[in-house]
């Protein structure tokens, strides 16, 4: 298993949850559509910082702009504003954006020693 979109209600089972941290599985949430969809009625009632909390790799990712608003930028700024983020959280899922990029691993290294500089 590489990735699991949204991933969100994972956290009802704490044997799914084990599950994901060991094997590092990557969950790409997004925030404003899960807002828009009613799986959160507010963005600060969102699971996100939970499941940092609880070890697991996420990303930040955006889920048909056009459609539900907020493209990467918004659901970025969207999240230090509902949860007070600061710059080490938005780099550690910067990195795990990076890390599980369908790119190849030259590219992966290129992306990762630039956040380094940052």
């Amino acid at each position: 298993m590489q990735r699991i979109d949204h991933g969100v209600r994972c956290l009802e089972s704490d044997e799914v949850v084990k599950r994901l941290r060991s094997e590092q599985v990557v969950l790409t949430v997004c925030p404003l559509s899960n807002v828009s969809l009613k799986v959160v009625e507010e963005l600060r009632d969102h699971p996100l910082p939970k499941l940092l909390a609880e070890g697991l790799k996420v990303t930040i990712s955006s889920d048909d702009p056009a459609y539900f608003g907020g493209g990467m930028l918004t659901n970025h700024i969207a999240c230090a504003e509902a949860f007070g983020w600061d710059q080490t959280i938005f780099r550690q899922l910067t990195r795990n954006a990076i890390e599980e990029a369908f790119a190849t691993q030259e590219r992966r290294e290129e992306l990762l020693a630039r956040l380094a500089e940052v």
